[in-house]
């Protein structure tokens, strides 16, 4: 095969051990890569930041970690003195200084993953509620994420477009949420690889709401397929039990019949399924509203203080912070009402009576909340 097309590489889907990989490419003459290698290949070219960049050489080391043992092995047995360029006692050596690159790499990885969790602290106490997109590659999420906070992440038609977290602040429905675009999931996803994109993958779990956007223009066995494998994802990262609202992607490319038809398909597989075109705007204030149903319950509150440089400054902070419904200025007493979720009002509560005031509180509710969210917030303390 390899003479008759010319192929400059071999890829099989399935895993290879070294001695398979060795022995196809003595006989050949071409590299021979497996599927895991091929993903690497692919995320190698994406990465675009330090932190991608590390966790794709985790993944790698790990990769070659597990080959190491069967290569010291080999080289301990003399079956193959020199196999991969290694001699017999150079693989002890290899194997120690991959276990060390290994650990260096991680000790890395958890400064960025508690720099990241400072930030999620930081939010949280600033008073905001956080959506994930999520769902298999090349779906359409960094085309919705553009869309939604008028950025201009990258967008291409292939995969793994993006390979790093991107968290942007939007205005839902007069408040302000965090809307996060993350990697792309892939069907049967090696474990290492999920492992070592933990990190990343970890802003969907404290999410109060995912976003999972699915490609409608491909066929319906696809559609099942990347669809089982995106909430099989989540349920492996841990996201089980945070309230999930399907963007129908792609609808501009498909006639209104086949549409319906494949609406009605979908209807009982995808969670709260909403039809858009992030390319052409459709639908998307109806997905807004589908995911403002969603997102955590609210107070509206009220209090009276006395104007001064104190008082002032907790009014500015509530007008980046929550939706001030009335102001009113009386004498030299300002009286505000608000909305916002409710720690946030907690800490506005412990301010007004540090001031001397007294604020009133009425529970209101835009839908479930998030169990998973609140016991997120309450391991962090907040």
């Amino acid at each position: 095969m390899v003479t008759e097309t010319g192929a400059k590489k071999i890829i099989f889907d399935n895993e290879l051990t070294p001695v398979q990989a060795y022995n196809l490419a003595k006989v050949t003459g071409l590299t021979v890569i497996d599927r895991f290698q091929l993903i690497l290949e692919i995320f190698s070219i994406r990465a675009s930041t330090y932190e991608a960049e590390l966790q794709i050489q985790l993944a790698s080391l790990r990769y070659e970690l597990s080959r190491a043992k069967e290569r010291v092995k080999l080289a301990k047995m003399e079956e193959q003195p020199g196999f991969m360029g290694l001699g017999k006692y150079e693989v002890d050596v290899y194997f120690e200084t991959v276990k060390r690159q290994i650990s260096s790499i991680k000790g890395k990885l958890k400064n960025k993953q508690e720099e990241r969790q400072l930030h999620r602290v930081r939010r949280t106490k600033l008073g905001f509620s956080s959506i994930s997109l999520a769902g298999y590659t090349n779906a359409g999420k960094s085309s919705l994420f553009n869309l939604l906070t008028e950025e201009t992440v990258p967008v291409d038609n292939a995969l793994f477009t993006t390979l790093s977290t991107t968290t942007r602040a939007v205005q839902f429905s007069k408040r302000k949420v965090l809307l996060t675009d993350t990697v792309g999931f892939i069907d049967r996803l090696p474990l290492k690889l999920v492992n070592a994109f933990h990190s990343t993958l970890e802003e969907t779990i404290f999410s109060d709401v995912i976003i999972l956007v699915v490609d409608l223009s491909e066929s319906e066995e696809i559609i099942e397929l990347k669809l089982s494998c995106s909430l099989d994802t989540i349920q492996q990262i841990g996201a089980t039990g945070i309230p999930v609202v399907t963007a129908l992607n792609k609808i501009d490319l498909i006639e209104k019949d086949e549409l319906n038809r494949k609406i009605e398909y979908v209807k009982e597989r995808a969670p709260n399924p909403v039809p858009v075109s992030a390319l052409h705007k459709t639908n998307i204030t109806a997905l807004k509203q589908e995911l403002i149903r969603y997102l955590e319950g609210f107070v509206e509150a009220s209090f009276s203080l006395k104007i001064n440089d104190e008082s002032m400054s907790l009014v500015s902070q509530l007008f980046d912070h929550a939706h001030v419904q009335n102001i009113e200025y009386e004498g030299d007493m300002v009286k505000v009402v608000f909305r916002a979720i409710p720690w946030f009002a907690d800490r506005v509560k412990g301010r007004v009576e540090k001031l001397g005031g007294m604020l009133r509180s009425e529970a209101k509710s835009e839908g479930e909340t998030s169990k998973v969210a609140k016991s997120c917030c309450s391991e962090m303390g907040t």
